[in-house]
């Protein structure tokens, strides 16, 4: 059995990457676009391992990964992709 991976992001451009690089090592993927959804799939689902977008739209990856943590010990990464010429 291979391990699950959520992937909690709403550029779907960036989480179609994250999920066929993933796909391609072996991994079962599923990707969430929105925070409550990820919550719900974290909580309900089991995963390996969540990579969660910091700046996600109607609420922020660092409230997903509050509410999950209240139940779940499950290891997160967070990415996140900033619009800026630096």
């Amino acid at each position: 059995m291979s391990e699950h991976i959520l992937i909690i992001e709403d550029d779907l451009d960036i989480a179609n990457i994250e999920r066929d690089y993933l796909m391609v090592a072996g991994y079962d993927v599923t990707v969430m676009n929105n925070g409550t959804d990820g919550i719900e799939a974290a909580l309900n689902t089991p995963v390996d391992l969540i990579i969660l977008d910091v700046m996600l739209p109607s609420m922020s990856g660092l409230d997903v990964l509050k509410e999950i943590r209240k139940t779940s010990q499950v290891p997160v990464m967070m990415l996140t992709a900033l619009d800026d010429e630096y």
